[in-house]
């Protein structure tokens, strides 16, 4: 099989939130394979930052401060992207919060937030390049789900909300734009090292040992672990792949656990 079908040379991929954790991993994993990058953030300063260590790979990356729940900013600023790099083949809605509340606890606020955020945000950018990609007759979207499109857990209920439905926004996205040979996927991250789980990853939190024995792979996962299964969804490799989240767990969502004193 030819590495042809992988090639992203003269793409242009649009990370959101990809100045750091997973988001940072796949767009090394897009900018690798040969696509131009843009990155956006909050955070002038932070994007600075990753400019930097993008730079120490080789990799050249164009930062924009964005918010991705302002629609009339996001409407402004898109042209602009596709204006001074390229027009957007491929935008990666990975920009994320959580707010690990019990439910009784939560203000709805926060709720709300968290919606906005990790469901609405995702809707915009969607919204702001699909246009183009329906004009030039071809496009990847690929949405960042979760274990929690899938699972539920205590605390994190607007998370899982969001995940859910952004599970089945990406299916509605992949029905009504695949005739326009769109392909509109997520990725479903298994418990991955990043700053938003470095809380429960310290040494003597129950949960970091269940997590490791509830994982097959008897491990966190990386960010880099995804760069991989992005540059598939990304690609020619997946073009007839549409309405899919691709769950990289390390195997979690294949088994229901072993006994605590099994090997």
């Amino acid at each position: 099989m030819s590495t042809k079908l992988f090639d992203l040379q003269g793409r242009t991929a649009l990370i959101t939130g990809g100045s750091h954790g997973i988001g940072k991993a796949i767009a090394i994993g897009l900018a690798e394979a040969g696509a131009s990058i843009i990155v956006n953030g909050r955070s002038a300063e932070k994007l600075d930052t990753a400019r930097e260590q993008f730079a120490k790979k080789g990799i050249r990356m164009h930062g924009y401060v964005l918010d991705v729940t302002d629609e009339v900013a996001v409407k402004n600023t898109i042209p602009i992207m596709e204006r001074e790099v390229g027009p957007i083949d491929i935008l990666v809605n990975n920009a994320g919060i959580i707010k690990r509340v019990p439910i009784l606890e939560m203000a709805v606020a926060d709720f709300r937030q968290v919606l906005d955020v990790d469901l609405t945000g995702p809707f915009i950018m969607a919204k702001a390049v699909a246009g183009g990609m329906i004009e030039r007759g071809h496009g990847k979207i690929i949405n960042m789900c979760s274990m929690m499109s899938e699972l539920g857990r205590s605390t994190v209920s607007a998370y899982a909300a969001a995940k859910g439905g952004l599970k089945m926004l990406t299916r509605n996205m992949a029905t009504e734009w695949a005739r326009h040979n769109i392909q509109v996927n997520g990725i479903g991250p298994g418990y991955i090292a990043t700053s938003q789980t470095e809380p429960i990853r310290v040494d003597g939190n129950p949960f970091n040992d269940f997590i490791i024995q509830r994982t097959p792979a008897g491990r966190w996962g990386n960010p880099e672990d995804l760069a991989g299964t992005a540059v598939f969804l990304a690609s020619n490799a997946s073009n007839f792949v549409n309405g899919h989240v691709v769950y990289v767990d390390g195997g979690i969502l294949a088994t229901i656990g072993k006994p605590a004193n099994e090997d």
